[in-house]
């Protein structure tokens, strides 16, 4: 592969992509081209029936943004590479968007590796939390740590999940259970989306369990009355997210919880029916939230419900992988025309970066295409956390984060999963990683 610099032919930064082996653009225009009139899935044994890909493809940018996608021969000859700012040679290589990862919670400070060895023994994550494990150890050395030091962490942690093709990432607040570090938490993943090329979206989750010696019902006091109105006065947070399950919030604390934050301007998202089914998704559908996360248990009737509500699921399989629990019914949610979309959740109990690793998961334990994998990870994940910029695509007018993989088709992200098939990442038309490696001197963007 080679980078090329020359003459531009016109103002502002141009790249070219060009040669790839297969170029996917997006969904087909139908998006809903993976379901027929039935409701049933469709597709053929390449699974091209949902996705817009080109043979020998390329795509130009100008300044961040895809004014051209095509065959190769079509775009170098209205757009030669020689005349570019860069130019990116994909012979033999398939090209992809980059990947958004909707679901993190990838802020934060101390080490819980001995609590995986513990539930390989047979401790359960309940019987960790009620011995002042899981989250709540997690809240206690996030709160002991320095603005600099989550940022620094939260900065190696991008730079991991940039080499493996997430060019947007969520991050929740979350394990600081008070007003304080809950602040510095957000302020933390503000610094880092300053400092570094991957797009940070930013949730608070302040409603994420009961901080130890305190009541239920007296901590959503605290969320409601002093949290949410700090973090709409900070102006960081876009989203508010609750864990609605048994040991952290009910139902009826959750939506109080949301509600609040929808009065104070943070659009809500849910974890619903991770452990249990509590009824988190029809909340979830009820106050049409940008997403409901999880949902190990939903029904295909809470399923419904989110479909007409216009919610996005998401789902975390290597959570499920991590805990050795049940994966959510993702062919249930696509059967019934839901925009499936997945992500890492990665966190010290789910301690995964990749969101190729999750497409495996995916597909091997979900039931998942290779092509609903990618879409999950790219366009669906996009919608989950409010891109309506083309996100996800490589379609014209879209930001050109793109992915050129050392592989020839795009299936080899879900098929290799002994190390990354991602080799050049592009993020708004600029070279971010190369040969696999995040490069420091574009961290900023």
């Amino acid at each position: 592969m080679s980078r090329d610099t020359g003459a531009l032919e016109s103002e502002g930064h141009t790249t070219v992509v060009y040669g790839a082996s297969e170029l996917v653009v997006g969904p087909t225009a139908d998006e809903a081209a993976s379901q027929d009139g039935n409701g049933n899935r469709n597709g053929s044994a390449d699974d091209g029936a949902t996705l817009e890909t080109i043979e020998n493809g390329a795509f130009v940018a100008v300044d961040g943004e895809v004014v051209a996608v095509g065959p190769t021969d079509e775009i170098v000859r209205e757009h030669p590479p020689e005349n570019a700012d860069t130019a990116v040679d994909a012979s033999g290589r398939a090209v992809v968007p980059g990947f958004v990862d909707p679901h993190t919670h990838a802020v934060f400070a101390g080490d819980r590796s001995d609590e995986f060895e513990a539930k390989l023994e047979g401790t359960s994550y309940q019987e960790l939390l009620a011995q002042g494990g899981g989250i709540l150890r997690t809240v206690r050395a996030t709160r002991e740590a320095s603005l600099d030091r989550l940022v620094e962490n939260l900065l190696g942690h991008l730079d991991v999940m940039l080499a493996h093709g997430s060019t947007t990432v969520e991050v929740k607040s979350g394990y600081g259970l008070e007003t304080e570090t809950e602040l510095r938490m957000l302020e933390a993943i503000d610094a880092a989306n300053e400092r570094h090329s991957v797009d940070l979206v930013s949730t608070y989750l302040g409603a994420h369990a009961v901080p130890e010696g305190a009541d239920a019902d007296e901590y959503v006091d605290a969320v409601v009355d002093e949290q949410l109105p700090a973090v709409a006065e900070q102006g960081i947070a876009r989203y508010c997210d609750v864990f609605c399950e048994e040991g952290a919030f009910s139902v009826d604390q959750s939506r109080r919880v949301l509600e609040a934050g929808l009065e104070h301007g943070l659009e809500p998202k849910v974890h619903a029916e991770e452990l249990s089914h509590l009824g988190g998704t029809q909340l979830a559908a009820d106050l049409e939230t940008a997403s409901a996360d999880h949902l190990l248990y939903a029904t295909r009737e809470d399923v419904d419900a989110l479909v007409e509500a216009g919610t996005v699921p998401v789902l975390l399989p290597g959570t499920a992988f991590g805990l050795g629990e049940a994966y959510a019914d993702a062919e249930t949610m696509l059967e019934a025309g839901a925009p499936v979309a997945i992500a890492t959740d990665f966190n010290p109990n789910c301690y995964s970066r990749s969101m190729e690793f999750v497409q495996t998961l995916a597909c091997v334990e979900m039931g998942m295409t290779p092509a609903e994998a990618l879409l999950g990870a790219t366009r669906n994940a996009a919608r989950a956390v409010g891109a309506t910029d083309g996100t996800g695509t490589l379609a014209v007018g879209a930001p050109a984060d793109a992915l050129v993989l050392e592989a020839p088709r795009y299936a080899h992200l879900a098929y290799r999963f002994d190390t990354t098939a991602v080799e050049t990442v592009l993020k708004r038309g600029q070279v971010v990683v190369e040969n696999g490696t995040a490069l420091k001197e574009v961290r900023s963007s």
